[in-house]
């Protein structure tokens, strides 16, 4: 049984906690690929003993026929894919190989791989308690792991840079939370990514949880002031909850300088009109069914500059400001730094100067 700190009872090597994650060569995921999918701890690769529809299929076979007749059946498929896995996965793992595998409660499919990788001479162990275990410990850990750490939120309208201002925090060696990364959602109306889909809200809890637990307490975090919503996911209520308390850190820049940046962003958008357009509908209830039409026509003729500084003005500015208002109210004394030109050595120069303590206190 996994305790409360996420650690499995000691004196059993075969059986590993949470806090151990780090001390195994790889964790294995032997839950469908449909239950992957939907979450899983991050890192981890899947390796299913039973994929969805074998699973589905012995499950009807045990409500319907019998137990015995399920598990007899389940034996020789969870069989038959354990082998394919050793003949190919773990075909190149050498003798010193210590994988940590889990299923949703700890008990038969992650057992007969564990058995079979220990068979071999791996030092193979099972997860206590298995996925229903970890899932626990991210809900506790996301109402009290925010309280642990100090944020400096990066607060700035739309095409300021401040995605790009994280990627080079978190490359000169700041503690980044890049939640729109991690949402795989830019956050506006317009932010979804055109080839990689959000993940499920209980994945983008554990990428979340995964990234506060390897933060050091003891140095700040910056993180984007991002709204309740990122596409159709939710920011956990107590982080978010601590954000809006913390202090701020604003970022402008002269409107050619977010216009180039957003055409670099929306690049895909720009290159696809029909498709620009129906996402354009869906401000006509808040800006007008004439306004969208202008923009759309805008969008038809290649006029995407004007296009751009319009959807600011008209659209993003003043929502912005609206949000900032209501939910960042520290922003108006924080510190504010601006991007005046759209290449990568400017934005990193104004990382360093935040990470060495100069512009940030300027």
């Amino acid at each position: 049984m996994i305790c409360a700190d996420g650690r499995a009872p000691r004196g059993r090597p075969e059986i590993a906690g949470l806090d151990e994650l780090d001390a195994f060569d790889e964790v294995i995921d032997v839950r469908s690929p449909g239950e992957y999918a939907d979450d899983h701890i991050p890192g981890a690769v899947n390796l299913p003993v039973l994929d969805d529809a074998e699973r589905a299929r012995v499950g009807t076979l045990y409500k319907q026929v019998s137990p015995f007749e399920a598990k007899r059946l389940g034996a020789a498929l969870v069989s038959r894919n354990i082998a394919s896995h050793l003949e190919n996965h773990f075909a190149a793992k050498g003798k010193t190989y210590r994988p940590l595998v889990y299923c949703w409660r700890g008990g038969t499919r992650s057992g007969s791989l564990s058995h079979v990788l220990r068979s071999v001479g791996w030092q193979a162990a099972q997860l206590a308690g298995g996925y229903k275990a970890y899932r626990g410990t991210v809900l506790a850990d996301l109402e009290r792991l925010p309280e642990g750490h100090s944020y400096t939120v990066v607060c700035g309208p739309t095409g300021v840079g401040k995605s790009r201002f994280l990627r080079a925090l978190a490359g000169l060696g700041g503690q980044v939370l890049d939640l729109e990364d991690l949402a795989a959602h830019m956050g506006s109306v317009l932010g979804a990514y055109p080839s990689r889909p959000q993940p499920p809200q209980k994945l983008f809890e554990s990428l979340v949880w995964d990234r506060l637990c390897r933060f050091d307490p003891d140095r700040p975090v910056y993180v984007e002031s991002e709204s309740k919503r990122i596409g159709d996911l939710h920011t956990p209520e107590i982080l978010l909850r601590r954000m809006r308390a913390s202090p701020c850190l604003n970022l402008t820049a002269p409107v050619p300088v977010r216009v180039a940046l957003l055409k670099e962003e929306y690049a895909h958008l720009m290159a696809d009109p029909a498709r620009l357009g129906g996402e354009l509908d869906r401000l006509i209830q808040l800006r007008g069914r004439d306004t969208v039409t202008r923009w759309k026509a805008l969008a038809a003729a290649g006029r995407w500059d004007e296009l751009v500084a319009d959807l600011l003005e008209q659209h993003y500015d003043p929502a912005y400001r609206r949000s900032l208002g209501q939910n960042f109210v520290l922003a108006e004394a924080g510190p504010t730094l601006e991007l005046a030109a759209a290449d990568p050595e400017y934005v990193g120069a104004l990382a360093r100067g935040v990470l060495d303590g100069i512009l940030a206190t300027a």
